[in-house]
């Protein structure tokens, strides 16, 4: 029987009908809500755990590791946001209460040497590791950098360089990889 019917036979009007099968909600019963809040943490989880890194290790952290942290701050899920932003969120409470940095990436700047210099220095701030720099016909920067500054980096070379330099993601996160040696 469908929901039209059923509504009808409690004798609501036509217009309070529209209303409920226009504006009205799905209820969801508490097991489906469960799992789903359930699945969202796995999820939130998963990500931070994808992003993130010992700071002394370089090494990533395990999906479990990651779940037992959150319950250890309290940490509850907003249906509301999305998992990607949520998990950004508990980046930022993890740090207050272990060891955790997001994984810096590794990227390659290749900019005129004329411009080059000057802009060097104005991207000095934003980057974590200068691994190697190479003065040709252009200046060529291997680096780490926070992943939160990509934008304002790839902004600034574009602005700067007035579209002659070029960035390159060498790297989307820079992780040691393999068994601890232990000595």
């Amino acid at each position: 029987m469908s929901l039209k019917v059923r509504l009808q036979r409690r004798k609501i009007s036509s217009v309070r009908l529209e209303q409920i099968l226009t504006k009205g909600e799905v209820q969801v019963s508490d097991k489906e809500r469960h799992t789903q809040l359930e699945q969202m943490f796995r999820d939130i989880a998963t990500i931070v755990a994808d992003k993130c890194v010992n700071p002394e290790t370089k090494r990533p952290y395990t999906v479990i590791l990651i779940e037992r942290a959150m319950k250890d701050i309290h940490y509850s899920v907003n249906t509301n946001k999305s998992t990607k932003q949520q998990a950004l969120e508990v980046i930022k409470q993890l740090k207050e209460k272990m060891k955790i940095e997001r994984a810096h990436m590794r990227l390659r700047f290749i900019l005129p040497v004329n411009e080059g210099k000057k802009l060097k220095e104005k991207l000095k701030p934003l980057i974590k590791v200068i691994e190697s720099e190479d003065y040709n016909q252009q200046l060529e920067i291997v680096c780490l950098i926070d992943p939160g500054c990509f934008r304002e980096i790839d902004d600034l070379i574009q602005k700067e360089t007035k579209g002659k330099g070029s960035l390159e993601v060498l790297n989307l996160k820079d992780v040691e990889e393999g068994d601890e040696k232990f000595e």
